[in-house]
């Protein structure tokens, strides 16, 4: 097949890749014009019984458990989809925040099933993108030709619905996962369509070895930036600069728009109620280079009014420039500081239903070596640990078997994995999707890693429930009394 696009979008049961599950999967092929390719992909993925979804999730996207048991896909056949029906070679894969939110909730789903998590992003000639650093860059430097919209308080805003709203592109079910897919294959289109070279630019820098050509420490210069790490009256755009090496072989930079002098002093006030590493954020950051980061080149802004929108000057920029020479101390403290183990947070734990995760993982070979030198602590649960290491030709032979295997077969396959994660993970895939194949034992085990599992989530999802109630009764609504129900229906069915 010739190159493609593929646009996808999930909804979730909540915010942890590790610990929440996909509840809804939408995805459209197009060609490299946007135009479609074929019929759009919509399902259901049925949700465990070890899983209870946050309710501020169930009444965003009012998809129940109870409907994912009766119409969706089992997680090993939606894997078997995603490897060999979206997983063609020279797909681009792209979303919107797909590269932190999406990307790491299919990662972890394809762990959890004993399938590659890296290959269907990188193999074949397939590759991954986010539109949203590309709807940053091009607010921030090259908005002409649409509308952009801000909150009722006037400050900029770039959620994908109000863009559509602003533009006058259909969006009628914003965060039903296909609604949002087509919708944002428009605004791509009205990227492409009024600023084509922009477009076209960042489409060939998604690619980590280009981002690396421009932001080096062999040659450092200059270069202009977005994240939603900055200052969103900014555009969440800066100049910045490569100052040191961060983890996982990426690299460190610094904020141009902040004088390094001013901050240094900053630093040296005591602060006990902010650890240093959030103090440093974002005037310093890891810059990951296979995350697609919107960089560019210092030039751009010498068109098109572009030092005047990011509300900068060049002269600003080369004295910041100069001063970061003088306080050397800055940047060894920066580079201590970010080159530290990270912390095992609130992400790792399986239950909890809205923490975020920043783990770096490679999307390709080349990226293994970027593995942190310094892990953190192993995840308490092997479906939460897939960062905790990268299996060996022995085990990636002994996962493929497992995934073509069935009821009977795994009833009494139990293969001597090297890995440590793998036979609770291997209990974990047959309790849930072949009950019938764990014996006694098995049962036994599962049951009560199961409870333990409900027990963590129970206490915040009960106080959510009960939050969502009361607001109910302040605001009734036919939809949320229903949707409501139906989690409290869910609740007491895992009790039983």
């Amino acid at each position: 097949m010739s190159a493609s696009f593929y646009f996808y979008d999930l909804e979730t049961s909540g915010l942890n890749p590790r610990g929440d599950r996909v509840m809804q999967f939408a995805g459209q092929r197009t060609d490299p014009e946007l135009n479609p390719l074929g019929d759009p992909d919509n399902f259901l993925i049925s949700l465990a019984d070890d899983t209870l979804p946050s309710p501020a999730a169930i009444l965003v996207t009012g998809i129940t458990p109870q409907a994912t048991r009766a119409d969706g896909l089992s997680e090993p056949e939606f894997c078997r989809f995603v490897t060999e029906q979206l997983a063609t070679p020279d797909t681009t894969i792209l979303g919107f925040n797909s590269v932190r939110f999406d990307d790491e909730f299919m990662r972890a789903t394809l762990w959890r099933n004993f399938y590659d998590p890296y290959a269907w992003q990188w193999q074949d000639g397939r590759s991954r993108w986010d539109l949203l650093d590309v709807v940053r860059l091009t607010r921030a430097l090259r908005p002409e030709g649409i509308n952009w919209p801000v909150t009722p308080e006037g400050k900029p805003t770039n959620r994908l619905e109000l863009i559509t709203k602003e533009n006058h592109i259909s969006h009628a079910h914003a965060h039903d996962a296909l609604a949002d897919v087509m919708a944002l294959i428009e605004v791509a289109k009205l990227i492409r369509q009024h600023q084509p070279q922009l477009f076209d630019y960042l489409y060939q820098i998604r690619d980590k070895r280009r981002v690396q050509q421009l932001v080096n420490l062999d040659r450092p210069a200059p270069f202009v930036y977005a994240s939603g790490c900055y200052p969103s009256e900014f555009g969440h755009t800066t100049v910045a600069y490569p100052v040191a090496p961060a983890r996982n072989g990426n690299v460190l930079v610094f904020d141009l728009r902040v004088s390094p002098r001013d901050f240094w002093a900053e630093l040296q006030q005591p602060d006990p109620e902010h650890p240093l590493i959030a103090r440093l954020r974002p005037t310093l950051k890891p810059l990951a280079y296979n995350r697609c980061p919107a960089v560019a080149p210092l030039g751009v802004l010498e068109k098109s009014d572009g030092w005047q929108k990011l509300q900068l000057t060049p002269e600003l920029v080369k004295q910041h420039l100069a001063e970061l020479q003088s306080v050397p101390e800055l940047i060894k403290l920066a580079a201590e500081t970010f080159a530290a183990p990270p912390s095992r947070s609130s992400s790792a734990n399986p239950a909890a239903p809205s923490a975020s995760v920043a783990a770096t993982s490679p999307a390709d070979p080349a990226d293994a070596q970027s593995h942190p030198a310094h892990p953190a602590p192993p995840a308490p649960d092997a479906d939460a640990a897939l960062y905790d290491g990268f299996l060996n030709d022995h085990d990636r032979r002994l996962c493929q078997v497992v995934r073509s295997n069935g009821r009977e077969e795994l009833a009494d396959f139990h293969p001597d994995f090297n890995d440590e994660r793998l036979p609770d993970l291997l209990l974990h895939y047959k309790a849930r999707n072949y009950p019938d194949a764990l014996s006694a034992d098995e049962t036994a085990r599962w049951e009560q890693y199961r409870t333990q599992r409900l027990n963590a989530q129970a206490p915040q999802f009960l106080a959510d429930l009960q939050a969502a109630q009361q607001d109910l009764l302040a605001h009734p609504s036919d939809r949320n009394e229903y949707l409501l129900e139906e989690l409290s229906l869910w609740f007491q069915s895992l009790q039983a």
